[in-house]
């Protein structure tokens, strides 16, 4: 993990830093905020940012944010700064370490953040097969589509195979296509110049760049707009890339993985996907079953959820009653993986009782499958116009993902620019809308 230290940590940063490389971390520092984020634009970028409560933490996150540069934030400060605290955290710093710093409190964080999308849990044979084929295609340097439906685990698949990789020490690099703005998309892939659009305050380097001698991961590839697939095969086929506003051409050398949930032969054949990227991708392909075909796996990930959400909220650890564990078997878990995260994670919250009880789970809602409530869901609707029946299913599935958008766009199987916009028409017209619970990032 790399790991940079903004400012002098009131004096703490050698120690700081010393903790945190006998827990495996390469250590980078930079005197102030400015030149962090010199140091995150210009490639040499890093998985964790500790910054000195001293330097102004909330305009160095709004500026993160800004230039789209994804990185958790943790503010430090002696113990007495508690106001500093407060605000660092209000203004985006994902935790505040209370310094001088505690060997155990630094290693704590740096896990959290390396446990992040990396879970991988199975028992079910099915994933045993899949995992099997990730170990064998893992230390080629064959490209590989990871499919399957939204929530199934396809970023944690591409985690999993860099690390089994011989890149597994070089840096691992995501985009996620379906969240930037097609015309952000070419600057944050391939980089841009000082002065090469308006907003381009300095010379910013792509996620090409940034994941030199490791891995790239694009994700939702098949939401990238077709002029940018052309401009991306090129990359691929000659291993350089342009800069927006750049002179001259870049050699990287990169890994490439990309993820899908939709059908991307369908999108060959319709014209919305390039055939010669398709199989340029398409080397090797992992496909990921859906939640309901591997019932296995739905205990071993319901009980892992239930103990990580309840550490991180400081929770009783509650088992699942008999009736919870047939209820959440018969599910259909539309939403897979990602849907029973969710799930757990609330009913982590709202339970009271020694276990989690049905109405904990699913909050009275019923659990069967579709099938059996279509009568009464269909006698629900009728009378509704298709924007009534659209809002409700849209803000109810945000509240069903504790207003994360992210896994609500996935879930309902649109962009999260579309969510985006729908929400801000609910919001224009009054409409209350739920912001991401503690423990999750907003995505807008």
């Amino acid at each position: 993990m790399r790991v940079l230290i903004i400012g002098t940590l009131e004096g703490y940063i050698t120690s700081a830093g010393k903790i945190a490389m006998s827990r495996g971390a390469k250590v980078a520092h930079v005197d102030d905020v400015e030149a962090g984020l010199e140091q995150l634009r210009s490639g040499q970028g890093a998985e964790l940012v500790l910054v000195d409560v001293s330097q102004p933490v909330g305009d160095f996150i709004k500026k993160l944010a800004v230039e789209r540069i994804h990185v958790p934030v943790v503010a430090c400060g002696i113990g007495t700064e508690k106001d500093a605290a407060v605000a660092a955290i209000k203004a985006g710093a994902k935790e505040y370490l209370p310094l001088p710093p505690d060997a155990d409190l630094i290693a704590a964080v740096l896990e959290a953040v390396a446990a992040d999308n990396q879970d991988v849990i199975f028992q079910d044979p099915k994933m045993q097969r899949v995992y099997q084929l990730a170990d064998q295609v893992a230390p080629s340097e064959a490209s590989v589509l990871i499919t399957g439906e939204s929530g199934t685990g396809k970023e944690v698949m591409a985690r999993y195979i860099h690390q089994k990789s011989k890149r597994s020490g070089k840096a691992f690099i995501s985009v996620n296509c379906a969240a930037i703005p097609d015309n952000l998309l070419e600057s944050e892939l391939f980089g841009h110049e000082k002065g090469a659009f308006t907003g381009a305050v300095a010379r910013r380097i792509g996620k090409f760049e940034d994941a030199n001698g490791g891995t790239l991961l694009l994700d939702e590839i098949s939401e990238m707009d077709p002029r940018l697939q052309a401009k991306l095969l090129r990359a691929i086929q000659e291993r350089e890339i342009d800069r927006v506003g750049g002179s001259s051409p870049v050699k990287v050398d990169i890994r490439l993985l990309a993820t899908s949930n939709r059908d991307l032969i369908k999108a060959v054949k319709d014209g919305s996907f390039r055939e010669d990227l398709y199989f340029r991708l398409n080397v090797i392909n992992v496909e990921l079953p859906p939640l309901r075909e591997r019932p296995r796996d739905i205990h071993a990930l319901a009980e892992h959820f239930i103990k990580k959400y309840a550490e991180v909220n400081q929770a009783l650890a509650r088992p699942l009653s008999s009736k919870a564990k047939e209820s959440i078997e018969k599910h259909p878990w539309q939403g897979n993986v990602r849907e029973l995260e969710n799930t757990m994670h609330r009913a982590v919250l709202l339970a009271q009782g020694e276990c989690l009880e049905v109405d904990d789970v699913f909050m009275g809602q019923a659990s069967s499958s579709p099938a059996q409530d279509s009568d009464s869901e269909t006698t629900s609707l009728v009378g509704k116009t298709m924007a009534e029946v659209e809002r409700n299913l849209i803000l109810n599935t945000l509240d069903h993902c504790l207003g994360n958008r992210t896994h609500a766009a996935n879930i309902l199987g649109i962009s999260i620019r579309t969510l985006r916009n729908k929400l801000k028409l609910y919001t224009d017209d009054g409409e209350i809308v739920q912001s991401p619970a503690h423990g999750y990032k907003a995505a807008v």
